[in-house]
């Protein structure tokens, strides 16, 4: 069974840093495009950052430039390194990818910037 488990989120202040990491089971990872996405309070769930599985990486404009996805096949984890929060990236934020037209999601990791 495929399992997505997101982690690292919390809460910072503006300016502040924060590294999430998803971590999968039951696939080989390695093959696999992983996408980012998150979803602030009565918002659409938006694309953050997608790596592909032979690494090449693309950015929300939003973000581009303070964010940065990596993936460790080693170890079936992808990372979301996020520089320089804002308020406006306050929001619960997802890993997800696609096996065989079917989306799979993890449950979701909250991240609050507040001073």
């Amino acid at each position: 069974q495929v399992q997505l488990v997101e982690s690292g989120g919390g809460t910072v202040q503006p300016g502040g840093s924060l590294r999430l990491s998803c971590a999968s089971s039951g696939i080989t990872f390695s093959v696999y495009a992983i996408n980012w996405y998150r979803q602030a309070p009565g918002k659409p769930r938006d694309l953050v950052a997608r790596i592909i599985s032979a690494g090449t990486t693309d950015y929300a404009d939003s973000v581009k430039g303070r964010f940065t996805v990596s993936r460790d096949n080693a170890k079936n984890t992808s990372y979301l390194q996020m520089n320089n929060l804002t308020p406006d990236d306050t929001a619960v934020y997802y890993c997800h990818l696609r096996q065989n037209f079917r989306d799979v999601w993890g449950q979701g990791t909250q991240v609050t910037v507040s001073a």
